[in-house]
């Protein structure tokens, strides 16, 4: 067997490149995840929101804990994370980590893709805890499979001293073959399961079949899930039940994941950052169950090198779901924006009785939502997020959805 195919993930010619980035700037840097216990989580959807509860939970039992995500980063206070990525570059991760550790910080939750982990920017950080939240379609542009896409995740439990990880995921039998030791959660498998589930407009809540209480203050099933990963790990860390339940209440909101905006209007208004089938797949049925009139959802998908093949089952979920689906930009980059809107339309026509209109302009695309919608129904701004940044053809220009979406309601509301 030939070296490359031993290493399929991604060209065999770039691991001494990455390799030596990483020792280079870690060694500089005096390898500062030694001087902390770190938590890293890793998954397609809901790694942010993950990282975010087990932060808070941490530092609400009196744990100083940082934070790295797509979002932001800090210990006390948290910085915007303005570069369009969610693991940053070997040199920033390792300044920053720097600073986490300097802060006298015991704890630090490190959020981590598959492109970081594929390219060793993790190199010279020990794992004492590793999280899975799910394995679903996504980079795979860039991993080619995925297979390939779930083994680079993997590696992050081959190095961890010990597991978290989601039974009700396909995926989990591959990262408990990883780690020697592990707590497997989910709602319909794993040693630690949800049950009684309430969902409601203000966030979800069960009970652990070991008897704990947990309510979080985020909507949606998914977060069933993801606070059932926090808790995995602040029974490990030996929080008591009222230090976990306490610090996974505590988590008012994650910056760009299911925000809802009120100027005034008669129907409802969310923004998020879902973007892949999965997280449709996820999002969409408790949103249908919970709006009274209509379901409205603008979303687009990425262009440039990003993964085309998400595309049409994007449309074919929007178009299962909901009654009117607005397709829009989503970083186009050099990829033309009509042939990426077509590939999602293709799937919406699978369910003629879906409205399908199409805006280009993303901030037209949110006035038009909000111009049509009627009171009882429910808009999903999906995509951006927190993101401050749109990427088109001639650059990135600034854009920031929450700001476009609140300007929006202003006009519908005054008229």
């Amino acid at each position: 067997m030939s070296i490359r195919q031993k290493i399929p993930f991604y060209d065999s010619l770039t691991i001494p490149y990455h390799i030596g980035k990483a020792a280079l700037f870690s060694t500089a840097k005096g390898f500062p995840g030694r001087k902390l216990k770190v938590i890293g989580v890793t998954g397609t959807n809901g790694k942010t929101t993950t990282s975010f509860m087990i932060w808070k939970m941490l530092n609400t039992a009196g744990h100083k804990t940082g934070v790295m995500t797509t979002v932001g980063w800090g210990v006390d206070e948290i910085h915007e994370q303005m570069e369009h990525m969610t693991t940053v570059d070997v040199k920033l991760l390792n300044e920053r980590i720097k600073t986490i550790a300097k802060s006298g910080a015991e704890y630090l939750v490190l959020e981590l893709t598959s492109h970081a982990l594929a390219q060793h920017r993790d190199l010279g950080i020990p794992i004492d805890i590793a999280v899975m939240t799910n394995v679903t379609h996504e980079h795979l542009d860039y991993h080619k499979t995925f297979e390939r896409y779930r083994d680079a995740k993997r590696k992050l439990f081959k190095k961890a001293k010990y597991g978290v990880i989601n039974a009700d995921d396909p995926s989990a039998k591959f990262f408990e073959r990883d780690v020697d030791k592990y707590m497997t959660y989910g709602v319909d498998a794993g040693k630690l399961r949800a049950t009684k589930v309430k969902l409601m407009p203000d966030g979800v809540e069960y009970v652990t079949n070991d008897g704990l209480k947990i309510r979080t203050q985020i909507a949606g099933k998914f977060n069933v899930s993801n606070s059932l990963a926090c808790v995995a790990v602040g029974k490990k860390l030996g929080l008591s039940d009222k230090e976990i339940a306490d610090g996974i209440y505590a988590l008012a909101e994650v910056e760009g994941r299911m925000v809802r905006v009120d100027m005034g209007q008669k129907f409802t208004a969310i923004m998020d950052y879902a973007h892949t089938p999965d997280a449709f797949e996820k999002l969409f049925p408790d949103m249908k169950k919970a709006t009274k009139g209509r379901l409205i959802v603008m979303f687009g998908s990425a262009g440039g090198r990003r993964d085309p093949s998400k595309r049409k089952p994007q449309g074919q979920i929007a178009g299962k779901y909901a009654d009117i689906v607005i397709l829009t930009e989503e970083d186009d980059r050099d990829t033309p924006g009509m042939e990426i809107i077509d590939q999602i339309a293709e799937g919406v026509k699978e369910t003629p009785k879906t409205e399908l209109l199409i805006e280009q302009n993303r901030p037209k695309a949110i006035l038009l939502a909000c111009k049509i919608a009627k009171p009882g129904d429910t808009v999903l701004f999906l995509g951006k997020g927190n993101e401050k940044t749109i990427e088109r053809a001639d650059g990135a220009h600034d854009y920031y959805e929450l700001d476009e979406i609140k300007k929006a309601l202003k006009k519908v509301v005054k008229k």
